[in-house]
């Protein structure tokens, strides 16, 4: 029986006697009828809101009074790392009505995955690339194990939809549905979003505008509190990352601190500086060992006056346990991830969200102070799924040949319908047929010696992850794993002992003892001074809106948020240092010779498509500014359509494309410039520019 809340009794009696909870959340209450009712779902609450509950809960109330037997519920999730953490979470759930609720991802064992085969729990918890390997593997009866599925939970539903891996898991999800037999409703739990009845429409189908019409589609969001106070938000400038690090071990004291870092080297500078201040720290990021983030994420949980130094794999869900304040060294790309990290704190009666800003450079602290100003005035940014994902409607259809064995030539489109990721299905499976990949018999296509040749290593793993991960030596210390690191931060060949600096890991450093290639490990022994660390990274490309922001606040707009006393100095220098690269009335435009410079402030994207637009002229992009060599007129650009306008992209970049072996060339390069084009952004600076020329 249903109890007052519309959850199963045995349910709502376990909240109150169990958990201790007085009611349910304002979402978890809002939410029982919508994904109760079947309907397509997105549920939406900051950081720690309670989202896995509002799915979960009335879940297992339909799964026990509906009598639903089986592998019923895929839990999906981006991160093994929050599989781990929910699993014991789930599990008591599951306990209190008799279900069960399994684990499989990468680092299962195997004994456990033969368990879960033999006897399929209730519930599972994985990742698409999980899933994947299900379906293509002999050991995996889909029939049988999946035929009683009916939902998926996909959490951090902005995390995929804003990449392939989200592309990747629709594809997964609709041959699911072929093999069950029916519709699996679909559940996405999100941070807040600029478009969240976009996204779910394109969690139904893959297409944002019209499409999946047929569905029913519910969209939940926890609505902030009238009364709630104003988040605590201070902008202040330290300079640089030992000055972060004194900053940090004098403010707050006896507090639990969230900083956060835009990459792992930060991370790795900032918790050892920290350390160095007698301040106890932990770190957390994806180069880690599985082992060594568990130890500091259990750690800090448990501990007070402690810090945590992470990266936006701790933005992502992770309970570790209530935190008074978070940090954030620079700025983070988006208003949207700020937003989940200031949802970090604040969720314990009495006390405020906060965040304090530490910009350690001029650049860094003009990104933050247009973040805040586009966060103050509502701002979010849109989640857009990666245009044109054709080399993932090649990695189906080769998936789906190992997964069946064989399928028909001219009957592969039922097993994902009407499904946006497969629109250039034809153009796909042409190549592929043509080039080998696959190889028809009777009317039958199966794999074929050019993707044995290509992908056929370790059993096909190459082909079950949407992503390509950067291939990084195992950092050893005795028999302790401690982390993963890149060729990049090795000494150079040749060079002297003396001048090889050791290595940061785990924000401890370490010397570099010996080098094993062959088993791509690096053993390594404890020292007591600094050392330093890298891994590769591609230029980062912000936002048209965010550039717009730095430009405006050099105009003198200023964030509605406290800044530091050197935080306002800093302002004040930067805008006299950086003022002549603005003006109020559009683009400032400097000509030296055949060369001229664009102060455009509208992303590394929208320069790039500018610049196509004008037939590829030679020069330099940025995200403030752009040097074009050569370009004639200018004002010619008032003529350009930017509609099919793509960015020039070098052939030597196809490799960065996950399966585009399995792509003709041209299209790869194709599809990776269309996703590098922002064509509104180029369209308005051609606009500024006609406007000026006309002034003129």
């Amino acid at each position: 029986m249903a109890g007052a809340a519309g959850l199963d009794e045995a349910i709502e009696y376990h909240l109150v006697n169990s958990l201790g909870w007085r009611s349910l959340r304002p979402l978890q209450a809002a939410a029982v009828e919508p994904v109760r009712s079947g309907d397509d779902c997105v549920l939406i609450a900051p950081t720690a809101g309670g989202k896995t509950e509002a799915a979960v809960f009335p879940l297992l109330s339909s799964m026990v009074q509906e009598q639903w037997s089986g592998l019923s519920v895929l839990y999906v999730t981006p991160l093994r790392a929050l599989l781990n953490n929910l699993h014991p979470r789930i599990t008591s759930y599951g306990d209190w009505l008799g279900r069960r609720v399994g684990l499989w991802h990468g680092d299962v064992g195997d004994s456990a995955r033969k368990r879960i085969l033999a006897d399929p729990p209730d519930i599972l918890l994985t990742t698409p690339e999980s899933l994947e390997a299900m379906l293509v593997s002999r050991r995996v009866d889909h029939d049988r194990f999946f035929a009683g599925l009916r939902t998926i939970v996909v959490d951090e539903l902005h995390s995929f939809a804003g990449s392939d891996r989200g592309w990747h898991l629709l594809g997964v999800l609709a041959r699911l549905e072929r093999i069950a037999g029916r519709p699996i409703q679909r559940v996405g739990l999100s941070a807040t979003v600029g478009n969240p009845q976009e996204i779910g429409r394109w969690l139904q189908g893959g297409e944002t505008v019209g499409g999946a019409a047929e569905r029913g589609l519910r969209v939940v969001s926890e609505e902030a509190s009238a009364s709630a106070p104003d988040p605590d938000v201070l902008l202040d400038y330290v300079g640089s990352v030992a000055n972060a690090a004194k900053v940090v071990a004098s403010l707050h004291r006896g507090e639990k601190r969230l900083v956060f870092c835009e990459s792992r080297r930060v991370s790795e500078q900032l918790a050892f500086e920290l350390r160095a201040l007698g301040v106890e720290t932990f770190v957390s990021h994806s180069s880690l060992s599985a082992e060594e983030r568990r130890r500091s994420e259990q750690a800090f949980a448990e501990a007070q006056n402690t810090v945590i130094v992470a990266t936006s794999t701790l933005e992502l869900g992770i309970d570790i346990g209530d935190l008074d304040r978070v940090i954030q060294i620079d700025a983070p790309r988006t208003v949207a991830s700020f937003l989940q990290r200031l949802g970090r704190t604040g969720r314990r009666p009495g006390t405020r969200r906060n965040t304090l800003f530490l910009a350690t450079n001029s650049d860094a602290f003009l990104e933050a102070a247009g973040l805040l100003l586009l966060w103050r005035r509502g701002f979010v940014e849109p989640i857009t799924p990666p245009p044109h994902p054709r080399h993932l409607t090649a990695q189906q259809l080769l998936a789906l040949a190992l997964q069946e064995g064989a399928y028909g030539a001219s009957t592969w489109r039922e097993w994902w319908g009407s499904l946006e990721l497969m629109d250039d299905g034809d153009e796909a499976l042409a190549y592929l047929r043509a080039e080998g990949f696959l190889v028809e018999d009777g009317g039958l296509l199966m794999i074929g010696p050019a993707a044995e040749n290509a992908f056929g290593r370790r059993h096909f793993m190459d082909l079950l992850s949407s992503f390509d991960a950067e291939r990084e030596l195992r950092v050893v210390s005795g028999n302790k794993e401690l982390g993963f690191v890149s060729p990049l931060s090795l000494p150079r060949d040749g060079a002297a002992k003396s001048e090889a600096k050791p290595l940061l890991v785990n924000g401890r450093a370490w010397h570099v003892e010996h080098v094993d290639w062959e088993r791509f490990e690096v053993l390594v022994s404890p020292v007591p001074h600094k050392g330093d660390v890298r891994w590769h990274s591609d230029a980062i490309a912000l936002s048209f809106e965010l550039m717009r922001a730095q430009r405006e606040v050099l105009l003198g707009e200023t964030p509605d948020a406290p800044l530091s006393r050197r935080a306002v100095e800093r302002l004040e220098l930067v805008r006299e240092t950086r003022g002549y690269q603005v003006a109020p009335d559009g683009l400032v435009v400097e000509t030296s010779g055949h060369d001229v410079r664009l102060w455009t402030w509208a992303g590394l994207k929208a320069n790039e498509t500018l610049r196509a637009g004008l037939g590829g002229v030679e020069g330099q992009s940025l995200n403030d500014e752009m040097t074009l060599r050569g370009a004639g007129d200018l004002d010619r650009l008032a003529q350009v359509s930017f509609d099919d306008v793509v960015p020039r992209i070098p052939a030597e970049m196809v490799t960065s494309l996950k399966f585009s072996a399995a792509l003709p060339e041209q299209t790869a390069v194709k599809t990776l410039g269309e996703r590098f084009a922002d064509r509104s952004g180029a369209a308005t600076v051609a606009a500024e520019l006609k406007r000026r020329s006309g002034a003129a």
